[in-house]
């Protein structure tokens, strides 16, 4: 499991290192058109010089500065919350632009025989109590060793979902301070 972490991690880095990496290509290639000063559409070609448009991926830190909500398709301080809150979880997927975050099984140490799955929705791009839902899952293991579903108690996510909110303010509450300095 510890093992299974470390490689997680060193991959997360090194996927995020190609895609700053990647940041910085030219646009231009050998079967680029060639360039016309006079035509207005080529006045603000290469600007940016990323793939995924100015500021690349996640956008520079003066996009952020102007509009934290910019580079993703759902709200930057849900988004962030969301990921500090159910960190201790190890993710099966992620999709900043679409808002959905996955976890994989969790069991905790203190009870080995259930585990846990979350999956949380962020539906909007506003910090707004109802721009967000968290799906929790629960599985007990019998004694023949198979994993059967389980209730979870509807507060269980409610509480989640606070929690979430509860950091996403803080979040946003520390922003606003660094912009002021």
């Amino acid at each position: 499991m510890l093992i299974d972490r470390k490689i997680r991690a060193v991959l997360s880095v090194a996927a995020v290192s190609f895609l700053a990496a990647c940041s910085g290509l030219s646009s231009e290639g050998p079967n680029v058109p060639a360039r016309n000063d006079a035509d207005p559409s080529w006045k603000d070609a290469g600007k940016g010089g990323s793939l995924f448009g100015p500021g690349g991926l996640f956008g520079s830190s003066s996009t952020r500065e102007v509009n934290p909500d910019s580079e993703i398709g759902v709200n930057s301080f849900l988004w962030r919350a969301s990921l500090d809150t159910i960190g201790f979880m190890p993710l099966a997927s992620a999709d900043p632009f679409g808002g959905v975050i996955i976890t994989d099984w969790y069991a905790p140490p203190e009870s080995p025989n259930e585990r846990f799955k979350m999956s949380v929705f962020i539906m909007d791009r506003a910090l707004r109590a109802d721009g967000i839902h968290v799906s929790v899952f629960r599985q007990v293991q019998n004694s023949p060793g198979t994993w059967t579903d389980a209730t979870v108690e509807p507060k269980t996510g409610t509480d989640l979902e606070n929690a979430i909110l509860t950091r996403a303010r803080e979040l946003r509450t520390a922003a606003t301070a660094q912009k002021k300095d």
